[in-house]
């Protein structure tokens, strides 16, 4: 018999190498090499074509790029504008996506409500390989969504699964999960490195050569990443998460990897009894606070995607009393609020370096851009004087090390949205002071940390 070969993938950044070891040579991971079972030239090459072809996506002639058919790709409404937004304006076919996130944060009610709206406009069919069809069944009759047209399709083997939508010609596809698919002639067992990037390179390449569109539902690890190699994400062409805990009745759904839109663009649901339903404002659900001012309390305007959204951001600001003052940070930098401590310290003349500083972003946001800094450092200079700023301003700015306050992008577009949900005052960089004065707002730039200060 010939010797089975293998390498050892890494699970999260992808490289390979011949032997184990404990750290990866790619990225300097410990402990992520895992063995994948190489499969023969005859084996990956069994399934070059399918019926209903589309296109030779591997086709080698060579073309001026002045030719290139600029035509824009066609795309088709998922019923929910918020979940065409973070997809970019729609579903393209031919493209693969993979929707991730924790056990209960709502992907298969999600993906359930919107194949049962477009199966009533084109043929698509449900692959549930975890749940039964009775469990599926139930959970689209609890949610009062219309079945009589949705296809189902309980199988875990890829290479049945591909003949039977060769048979019925789907537009859409949804494999539940990814993780439970496996290929014949591959020994591991389903869901480890080997199974799921051989199955998701299949699965992949039917709906190039045929023009469907396929989710894949992908599982997330303890730190929140997608499980499995660090290659799939490579071969998809948009990658999703949805974001939201038990307790809370709102799920963020945002855009990792897009090669048809915008990335991190950003859309809002709310769970309830009939499913997700989408949220056409989500500004409002961030913004509901208390009648009477509270100290710690600001709210700014952040750039997520395509469009501004306001969200509240509060500090607590407490006397240490042990040793190493504590520094956490929800929804934020933990790296960057130690850094703008710093900053505010060195040239705002606030001493912090005995305080537990305590900073949260309201809503279970997720803030990645340094457009939130100004807020942060005053929203902690309101707790720490235990004063409560004004209930209509907002603020926005980047804090550089040296204490001046840079521009971010859009700024006017973040002042135009302020103004329309009552904001009447507003500090922000000098540079993104707009022109034309808006209506009922007072905008004050500032250029340094003691000039915002001294402004407060």
């Amino acid at each position: 018999m010939a010797k089975k070969k293998t390498a050892y993938v890494c699970t999260e950044c992808g490289a390979d190498h011949s032997k184990w070891q404990g750290q990866c040579a790619g990225c300097g991971q410990w402990n992520t090499l895992q063995e994948f079972v190489v499969s023969s030239a005859k084996t990956a090459a069994r399934d070059t074509r399918f019926s209903g072809y589309a296109g030779d996506a591997g086709a080698s002639d060579v073309i001026k790029l002045a030719d290139v058919d600029l035509a824009e790709l066609p795309r088709f409404s998922s019923g929910m504008q918020e979940f065409d937004r973070v997809l970019g304006g729609g579903l393209v076919p031919g493209s693969a996506i993979l929707i991730g996130g924790h056990p209960g944060a709502g992907k298969s009610t999600l993906l359930l409500q919107t194949l049962c709206y477009l199966a009533t406009q084109m043929p698509a069919i449900y692959v549930t390989g975890e749940e039964s069809l009775q469990q599926v069944a139930l959970r689209a009759n609890r949610l009062g969504l219309p079945t009589d047209q949705l296809q189902m399709l309980s199988e875990t083997n890829v290479e049945r699964l591909t003949n039977v939508l060769q048979q019925h010609k789907p537009r859409i596809v949804v494999i539940d999960s990814i993780q439970v698919m496996h290929v014949d002639g591959i020994e591991s067992a389903p869901g480890s490195v080997s199974q799921v990037r051989e199955s998701a390179a299949y699965l992949t390449r039917f709906a190039k050569q045929t023009g469907t569109v396929l989710f894949l539902v992908g599982h997330v690890t303890k730190d929140g990443s997608l499980a499995g190699p660090k290659v799939l994400e490579h071969m998809i062409d948009c990658s999703i998460m949805l974001e939201g805990s038990g307790d809370s009745r709102y799920r963020v759904l945002r855009g990792i990897k897009n090669r048809f839109g915008a990335i991190n663009e950003l859309g809002v649901f709310a769970m309830l009894e009939r499913g997700l339903k989408e949220v056409k404002n989500p500004s409002s659900i961030f913004l509901s606070r208390g009648d009477e001012p509270a100290a710690g309390s600001v709210v700014m305007v952040i750039w997520e995607g395509t469009r501004p959204l306001l969200v509240e951001i509060q500090a607590l600001v407490d006397d240490s009393h042990f040793g190493h003052p504590k520094r956490v940070a929800v929804g934020l930098d933990q790296n960057r609020l130690n850094l703008l401590l710093a900053a505010l310290h060195r040239h705002g003349g606030i001493h912090l370096g005995d305080q537990d500083v305590y900073i949260n972003v309201v809503g279970g946001v997720k803030v990645n851009e340094t457009g939130a800094d100004l807020a942060l450092l005053l929203a902690a200079l309101s707790s720490f004087r235990n004063q409560p700023l004004e209930q209509g301003l907002i603020v926005f700015g980047e804090v550089g090390l040296s204490g001046e306050i840079r521009p971010v992008p859009s700024g006017q577009e973040r002042i135009k949205e302020a103004a329309k949900h009552g904001f009447t005052r507003a500090i922000v960089p000098k540079a993104n002071v707009p022109k034309q004065p808006v209506d009922g707002m007072e905008v004050i730039g500032v250029d340094k940390l003691q000039e915002a200060i001294e402004r407060l």
